[in-house]
């Protein structure tokens, strides 16, 4: 009932019980327990029917919160989100290989503070997703310091556990960003989607109708891992070629240093060719993956997000979308490719979504009657 209030809403009862199928009794009780416990709020009568208008119900978006955290290889991330899916607090750790004791500290700090302004009430979040690249510890990227590896045998769940006693969900961060784009982004739209997502190192996604597809242990969606053979580059799997550290390597190499996603936007002209240059490599890369994922899964749609800057997202897409329009006579279908609307902090905003699936909403597919019923 809270899926189908928080997708399609205000809505009346009524609308809900052509929605889900459920009784007027089923659904008046329900929808009493809901307004008890604060997650609906009623929002006026609609206007211009016969006899009694009827009362719309709509999300209350300070009936829970729940907290995201997203650690990579040159950030951490934290968000708390409303039951919208709206990021009401946002906080970001510009750290080169964070440590765990560095995440430990920053949360710690943002967890005080966060009860020391009384900014969301701790009685109202109900848990903590935390998103981070499979194998963080043991992937090697460049300047990868030897002590990053204790990620590999640190506790992650308990990292937190011991700052909160909150319930921890851990995710790849890849999958993260695809949930999230399920629930609060295109997902709504397009229920069947790839998502790439381009941050220090490079990952995928895969939502077949309304559901993650994780695969048989659980890795599916590792489009960095690809291998690849191109005279343009050394690199043998597309991450070493594809990712911002990769970009940030293409550019040093040539002379041309950045440290941070938002310096891309300001290079001079020199590094704005070679900008394109990476551009055009990377959208010849990802073509054939793309193409592949096309026919193999016949998504509706490859959605891109991380910390490659927004504009530069768009460009590589339209790239890609120019070298998919080449293939038209051969395949049948050519997925579209498009920036997420969840892109920059969508994996920790997908982490912060982990607890609400656990408590408050089961997917979409599980509550709606298809047009078939």
């Amino acid at each position: 009932m809270l899926q189908a209030i928080r997708v399609s809403g205000p809505l009346t009862r009524a609308d809900l019980g052509r929605l889900t199928g459920l009784t007027p009794p089923a659904i008046a009780n329900i929808t009493r327990r809901l307004l008890n416990d604060g997650l609906i709020l009623e929002v006026g009568r609609m206007q211009g029917t016969r006899g009694q208008p009827a009362m719309r119900l709509a999300i209350n978006p300070d009936g829970c919160f729940a907290i995201g955290v997203n650690v990579d290889r040159d950030n951490v991330t934290l968000v708390v989100l409303d039951l919208l899916g709206q990021v009401r607090h946002r906080a970001v750790l510009e750290a080169c290989f964070p440590l765990p004791e560095a995440v430990s500290a920053f949360f710690t700090a943002q967890m005080d503070a966060l009860t020391r302004t009384q900014a969301f009430p701790l009685s109202r979040i109900i848990g903590i997703g935390v998103a981070l690249p499979d194998d963080l510890g043991r992937v090697n990227l460049p300047n990868r310091p030897k002590s990053f590896e204790a990620w590999s045998t640190t506790d992650i769940a308990g990292l937190f556990t011991a700052v909160t006693p909150l319930p921890v969900f851990v995710e790849n961060d890849a999958a993260a960003a695809a949930l999230g784009e399920l629930q609060f982004g295109y997902g709504l739209r397009d229920p069947s989607f790839f998502y790439v997502l381009i941050n220090q190192g490079l990952g995928g996604g895969m939502v077949i109708d309304g559901h993650y597809f994780r695969g048989a242990q659980g890795r599916s969606g590792e489009l960095g891992f690809l291998p690849i053979v191109s005279p343009r580059t050394q690199a043998r799997t597309l991450e070493e070629a594809v990712s911002l550290s990769a970009l940030f390597a293409f550019l040093a190499a040539r002379g041309s240093i950045v440290t941070r996603p938002e310096q891309l936007l300001e290079l001079d002209d020199i590094g704005q060719q070679l900008l394109a240059d990476w551009l055009d490599l990377a959208a010849e890369l990802l073509t054939t993956p793309i193409v592949a994922v096309s026919c193999l899964v016949n998504p509706e749609a490859v959605f891109f997000g991380g910390r490659l800057p927004a504009p530069l997202i768009d460009r590589l897409a339209a790239m890609i979308n120019d070298r998919l329009r080449a293939h038209s006579g051969v395949i049948p279908v050519i997925v579209p490719v498009h920036r997420a609307a969840t892109a920059t902090d969508a994996p920790a905003v997908g982490a912060a979504l982990l607890p609400f699936n656990d408590r408050l909403l089961p997917s979409r597919t599980t509550l709606m009657k298809t047009a078939a019923e």
